[in-house]
């Protein structure tokens, strides 16, 4: 076979230099005249297999160099990765390849490239082919060499390489005129070029503006702009709506004009409204409703002001009419929470409520809209309240009374409270965002607003009241249920947990407590412990294991991360209390050594309690030790509706709130040895005994 034998440069670096290679490596030889080491190399890359483009590229390291090291690994790294599309690798370009060289804006310039970029291997000739001869390209300096990854993928323009001007000693990126994207002069090449030609003299600002830009292409909807304040005249105040009216003399951007090389504009002089902007996300939310031309600054106050479109009897931008998103947006100025943050969050709720779509829209509540609030039960958490609604929840938006409808006035509500929230800790806002998303539910509480206590100062969550109480309750009072009944409520129960699942959110404490019932529907609440499927938590949490311990599952006792499969086996166990009309381990105290006994196997008894082998056998899998192999929600859900039915509990756990357990030292998780062998129990007499002795 043909090698490739290649010199080590460094032999106290032989790994690093092995592993810098792609090409599949057999060993290392020396040559007995010059003593050098050498590796022995296929001449074939390891990935592909085959004479690729990137072993071309890498034999060709030697004969080029931009004489900065940093230039050229990032030049090398790239080509590296070219394989089978060699139009992605970088080149490094010598500055004689390029003629009629124009400055054209600071730090750039209009070139042609007399060898044109490379387009494939010529197997005869062993030479890159190349098109595109004596094209235009751009040359962009680079700011940071220290960076060079960051500039480039802040570039929508198609790279070539890189070049350095002698004279100066600059390196600069070598860019074709043609978007990446769209391969043409699209609006969002125009609109970068311009970046050096004005600052809000905000980094934040700018850089939201610039990623709107640069997002524009083929449509200029959504186009936004840095307007400098003294393009507007004729300002004036607007009280009762607390914004500014204006002319603004350019008018907005129409389109590119190619001829004289500048955007064409329409409507001058005509008339915006100028409204404080609190952040660049809020910019965006309005942006999606109310057409949006732009960003500017008052200079005496220094506040950023948002240039809109006057939407007062406008329509949606994206529904073309008066939608619930313009009748909340014009209602913005008349409640506040007096904390920025619940504001914008009910905010973007209310401005994504397009086609009349209410149902996920949050309210600010006013505390003296509601009455006869009184203390339900105190949670590791918060407190519960409950109260009664004057207004009611929103239900349609009245053109003839240019109103809000609304539906159960004084309807009962539940106020929860988290501790020490005047200051809105970040518990409080995961909360509401991750209820607010999984809200649209008929299994889960819904959430109606926000409202705030005026003694303590603890902002509140309003949410449906549950008539019947907790599962727990309920189930404890009415302990003779028939078992189709019982399945539905479980059916219910899983149904709200595919939903939870399906958003991505691991609700970390589901137990009955946290089950409510509502007349005939059974809900999930209290999402406080509630996290993005893909959350990591910081070292110093990663031992913090809050909940009910009958509902946690072995793998989380002994440290481990959440995930779907933990909710999975809580469910099981809601699942088996509901079924049985026992306490999971009512016998037993709640300790360090009920978690050891769980994690070796430990799972409740039906005992003599006749149960159809469909539940035992389903209850079991959720309580799996191993994790994967506990079904999905969606498969739990979809056999509970094949069969068809639901439950009872006990009063030795605490329900009420969840609390942070200090375990330690647990053992590995495992089945018992004879858990698939009982049809009839989830585990047997004999095993139990067992465990009781550890």
């Amino acid at each position: 076979m043909i090698v490739i034998l290649k010199k080590l440069n460094n032999t106290k670096y032989i790994t690093l230099e092995f592993v810098n290679e792609i090409a599949i490596a057999y060993g290392i030889t020396q040559n007995p005249e010059t003593k050098d080491y050498m590796m022995v190399l296929n001449e074939k890359c390891k990935k592909c297999n085959n004479i690729c483009y990137s072993i071309h590229l890498q034999k060709n390291f030697i004969n080029w160099t931009s004489g900065n090291e940093v230039v050229d690994k990032f030049i090398q790294t790239i080509q590296l990765l070219a394989h089978n599309d060699v139009e992605k690798a970088f080149e490094w370009i010598t500055y004689d390849k390029f003629y009629n060289i124009k400055y054209i804006a600071a730090n750039e310039y209009k070139a042609n490239w007399i060898d044109g970029n490379l387009y494939d291997w010529d197997i005869n000739n062993q030479n890159w082919t190349r098109k595109n001869q004596n094209m235009i390209v751009i040359l962009k300096k680079l700011n940071n060499t220290k960076d060079i990854t960051l500039e480039f993928a802040n570039e929508i323009a198609i790279a070539y390489g890189i070049t350095q001007i002698p004279e100066i000693k600059g390196y600069m990126m070598v860019l074709s005129e043609k978007c990446e994207k769209c391969n043409k002069i699209c609006y969002s090449i125009h609109f970068q070029k311009n970046f050096n030609n004005w600052t809000s003299g905000n980094e934040g600002v700018d850089k939201f503006i610039q990623d709107i830009q640069l997002s524009t292409h083929d449509n200029l909807k959504n186009a936004l702009e840095w307007i400098s304040y003294d393009k507007f005249y004729n300002i004036k105040y607007i009280a009762e709506n607390e914004y500014y009216e204006a002319n603004w003399s350019d008018g907005k951007i129409q389109c590119w004009d190619n001829i004289n090389q500048k955007w064409e504009r329409s409507d001058k002089y005509m008339i915006v409204v100028l409204k404080k902007l609190n952040s660049p996300k809020f910019s965006k939310l309005i942006n999606e409703v109310v057409i949006t031309y732009g960003i500017t600054q008052n200079p005496e106050t220094k506040d950023y002001m948002i240039v809109l479109k006057n939407y007062y009897n406008n329509k949606c931008k994206k529904c073309d009419c008066a939608c619930g998103s313009i009748h909340f947006l014009l209602n913005f100025n008349n409640w506040t929470s007096g904390n920025d943050d619940i504001d914008e969050f009910i905010q973007g709720t209310q401005l994504s409520t397009h086609k009349n779509d209410v149902k996920k829209a949050l309210e600010w509540i006013p505390y003296n809209k509601l009455y006869n609030v009184e203390y339900i039960a105190k949670g590791g958490f918060g407190i519960v309240y409950k109260a009664n609604w004057i207004d009611g929840n929103i239900s349609f938006w009245d053109d003839g009374y240019q109103n809000w409808k609304r539906i159960s006035q004084n309807m009962p509500v539940a106020l929860k409270s988290l501790n020490n929230s005047e200051n809105i800790s970040l518990e409080f806002m995961n909360e509401i965002a991750l209820h607010n998303k999984v809200d649209n539910n008929s299994f889960i509480i819904k959430l109606y607003g926000i409202t705030q206590d005026p003694k303590t100062k603890n902002y509140m969550m309003v949410l449906e009241y549950a008539v019947n109480g907790s599962l727990r309750d309920f189930l404890n009072e009415n302990n003779e249920l028939d078992l189709k009944i019982k399945i539905n409520y479980l059916y219910n129960i899983a149904s709200g947990l595919e939903n939870i699942h399906g958003n991505e959110i691991i609700h970390r404490d589901l137990h009955t407590g946290n089950v409510l019932k509502n007349y005939e529907t059974i809900l999930i609440t209290d999402m406080g412990l509630c996290k993005p499927a893909d959350y990591k938590p910081s070292e110093n949490a990663k031992n913090n294991i809050y909940g009910v311990l009958p509902y946690i599952a072995p793998e989380i006792l002994r440290g481990q991360s959440y995930t779907k499969a933990a909710d999975i086996y809580s469910f099981g166990i809601v699942m088996y209390e509901v079924i049985s009309g026992l306490s999971p381990y009512h016998n037993l105290i709640f300790n360090d050594f009920l978690a050891t006994k769980i994690c070796l196997g430990l799972r409740p008894r039906f005992n003599t309690i006749k149960v159809p082998q469909f539940i035992v056998h389903l209850i079991k899998r959720c309580l799996d030790a191993n994790s994967l192999n506990r079904p999905t929600a969606i498969e739990v859900r979809d056999k509970l509706w094949e069969f068809n039915s639901s439950y009872k509990v006990h009063s030795k756990a605490n329900y009420t709130g969840s609390s942070l357990l200090s375990l330690n030292n647990l053992p590995e998780p495992k089945n018992s040895d004879d858990y698939y062998e009982q049809n009839d129990d989830i585990i047997t007499k004999n095993s139990s005994d067992s465990l009781d002795h550890i």
